[in-house]
């Protein structure tokens, strides 16, 4: 590691396991940090993921074809995609971006990659640093197709991958069953990808980053931030329960930091991508590893505590109640999947995805304001590049050299 920075008072907005990733390599630094966020550390979007450390999702949404799915994707009710009516208005001008991305889908995944790459090894360092290596492991993780148009349709994909040196196996029916003994006999093919990471409670692996940032000296208040103090001469966090001054300020707000960034200058067309969770009986026999059915559009992750079942994506702001029956529906073919699980849900969850169009995070210094930085907007990645975001951060404020060019990731692209 390079030499140490000169110490300064940093406050992070945000404290999901960006935010807290954030603090943590801030910390490790030497400096005076402190996170503010109404909830306790990992209780919003970072409560509730599949755990999956992505690596291998160097592909973007925006996949050249994208417009032509449309269609169909909208009219499945067990399809991929909700979009609630009321909130259609709202939504279009995310979704005509997310259209012209299509056409930047090469240079996407160009950014997407040196950050994948990177993404496991900081992950290591952070679940270890932390005390959480017991909570984390690589087992890889298993895509499933029960039809050829579906294994077929997934051409593209496995194309990004080849060019960017994503690792994967093609698989056949009895290597899948070798693989995973517990799944139901009705899967063809399969897409194996071993050096993805698993996190088997994202909400402890947050909570331990947490309790070893405040041993190590660093504050946690459980405040709204509400604007920015921006004068000449002074910086601040003003939330609803006063004033923290601060030389450098972190914004990684995830779904909420919109309204956040706009105050600091960023007109980021940031929108919520809703997902839904439920929490099973673990079964026996059990799943080894997280597994996704991509006929159906869902995971199957073996937690510590449960089987977790996590949904598509759903359009419908921050606001809208939760509607719980596309979750339910998806439950039957999890059963179907996996005949050794049994019974009802023990919970049910929805948390929010912070989406921009183009699939890249909000990642770096702001352009308008010196000592304010950005790590918000990493869609469906949060978990996966969450530590590497967090180093990123660190090295950017001591002033060193990240290793990779941050220009693609910066909130003027919009």
């Amino acid at each position: 590691m390079d030499a140490a920075p000169s110490p300064k008072t940093i406050v992070v907005v945000g404290a999901g396991i960006v935010g807290t990733a954030c603090a943590h390599f801030l910390r490790r630094d030497g400096h005076d940090v402190t996170v503010v966020d109404p909830l306790e550390p990992g209780d919003g979007t970072s409560f509730g993921n599949a755990g999956v450390i992505a690596t291998s999702e160097v592909a973007p949404i925006a996949m050249p074809g994208l417009l032509r799915q449309v269609p169909r994707m909208l009219a499945d009710p067990n399809g991929p995609v909700v979009v609630r009516l009321r909130y259609l208005p709202k939504i279009a001008p995310w979704l005509f971006e997310l259209v012209k991305a299509t056409r930047r889908a090469d240079a996407i995944a160009a950014a997407l990659a040196p950050l994948l790459a990177e993404a496991e090894g900081a992950h290591d360092a952070l679940a270890r640093e932390a005390g959480a290596a017991d909570l984390y492991r690589k087992p890889g993780w298993l895509k499933l197709y029960s039809s050829e148009r579906a294994f077929a349709e997934a051409a593209a994909e496995l194309s990004f991958m080849r060019r960017y040196g994503v690792r994967y196996e093609v698989l056949e029916s009895e290597e899948i069953r070798e693989l995973e003994p517990a799944l139901a006999p009705i899967f063809r093919r399969a897409i194996f990808h071993p050096d993805c990471g698993f996190v088997r409670n994202p909400k402890r692996l947050t909570e331990r980053v947490a309790r070893s940032f405040l041993e190590k000296g660093g504050r946690i208040w459980r405040e709204k931030a509400l604007r920015f103090d921006l004068g000449e001469g002074r910086r601040a966090v003003i939330t609803e329960k006063g004033r923290h001054a601060a030389e450098v300020i972190v914004l990684a707000a995830g779904a909420w930091s919109r309204p956040l960034a706009l105050s600091l200058g960023a007109r980021v067309p940031l929108d919520t991508e809703r997902g839904y969770h439920a929490m099973l009986e673990p079964p026996e026999p059990a799943l080894s590893r997280p597994v996704y059915w991509d006929d159906h559009h869902f995971i199957l992750a073996p937690m510590e505590h449960g089987l977790r079942l996590t949904s598509g994506v759903e359009f419908a702001g921050l606001e809208a109640p939760p509607d719980y029956r596309l979750l339910d529906r998806l439950i039957g073919f999890a059963k179907r999947m996996l005949p050794s699980l049994k019974g009802e849900p023990r919970s049910r969850w929805l948390g929010f995805r912070p989406s921009l169009p183009d699939s890249l995070p909000v990642l770096g210094r702001s352009g308008k304001h010196e000592g304010v930085y950005f790590a918000f907007g990493h869609q469906h990645l949060g978990l996966t590049l969450s530590a590497i975001s967090g180093r990123i951060i660190a090295d950017l404020v001591a002033g060193r050299d990240p290793g990779i060019d941050l220009s693609p990731y910066r909130a003027e692209r919009w």
